[in-house]
């Protein structure tokens, strides 16, 4: 048990350096191309694992399935998560990531129509309230820049809400890692798409520093974190496991104020507590089976 605990633990805090590496990277390469990078090289890790495993990888075989997940989980996800952290500093992007679980949770009757207990309505009331307060706080950058960041963390939420609940779907059909393997190619396809047009040379500006954040968010904060939680789920079992998705938030601000020195409002503060709680609250039933697989 300690050990799962341990696992849960250790992913959360890969995913919460993806809010900081994300950050560095801001400046350094466009959304679009960063997420085409990190995403090929975790395709070829993932496929590498695959084959490791002798498993087989119905590329076109589950195209459907592997399409909807990688525009979802991998495009829009990660990309609108990279474009907003332009704009916004990783601790405040953080904690408006608390609505994820909400984002779940409101789409499970539409997609898995399975029906939602007024326990978890209440606390997704609850979490909504504080992302609203979360909302009010202040932030760095005119206001213009401020709106759109906020308008893509929350909608990658969105998108990662809707991924997860046909991940559950689609997990009857095929494994987890084959299901990541998959959505990640056919999300990478779709991010090398988006760059035609839109990327230039003049817009890439590597460091040393940001070679390593690179790295990190292609390998530690892809495939070893998706194995720590995996793990983890595996031995605490689902119920227990998918409340700790909500220490992302706190890991990011954390992160953010130690490494970045950024700085975090009261109000901000308060209005990420009380998500957060409103989320652990909806999210946390002992008795329920429901997997929750979540990848950052």
């Amino acid at each position: 048990m300690k050990k799962g605990i341990l696992l849960l633990i250790l992913a959360t805090i890969l995913w919460g350096g993806n809010y900081i590496c994300g950050r560095i990277l801001a400046p350094a390469l466009p959304a679009t191309l960063l997420n085409t990078i990190r995403w090929a090289i975790s395709s070829l890790l993932l496929w590498g694992l695959l084959k490791l495993n002798n498993k087989q990888f119905p590329v076109f075989v589950r195209w459907k399935e592997f399409l909807a997940l990688g525009f979802f989980g991998i495009f829009a996800f990660s990309t609108l998560n990279y474009l907003g952290l332009r704009y916004l500093s990783a601790s405040y992007a953080g904690m408006i990531s608390a609505g994820i679980p909400i984002a779940i949770l409101f789409f499970t009757p539409f997609i898995l129509k399975e029906k939602i207990n007024l326990k978890s309505w209440i606390g997704a009331v609850v979490s909504i309230i504080g992302v609203i307060l979360l909302l009010q706080g202040k932030h760095d950058g005119n206001a213009h820049a401020s709106i759109s960041g906020i308008i893509a963390i929350l909608l990658s939420c969105i998108a990662w809400g809707i991924y997860t609940v046909l991940g559950k779907k689609y997990g009857t059909k095929m494994d987890p890692l084959t299901m990541t393997a998959g959505a990640a190619l056919y999300g990478t396809f779709l991010s090398a798409l988006s760059c035609i047009g839109t990327v230039h040379a003049d817009m890439i500006h590597m460091t040393g520093t940001a070679w390593l954040a690179l790295m990190y968010v292609s390998t530690l904060a892809s495939v070893v974190a998706f194995f720590s939680w995996s793990a983890g789920v595996q031995r605490v079992g689902a119920a227990l496991a998918a409340p700790f998705i909500n220490l992302l938030p706190v890991w990011t601000v954390v992160f953010g104020v130690l490494l970045l020195q950024e700085s975090v409002s009261l109000i901000t503060l308060v209005g990420g507590l009380i998500a957060i709680l409103g989320a652990v609250f909806a999210t946390y039933q002992p008795n329920s089976s429901r997997k929750l697989k979540i990848q950052h």
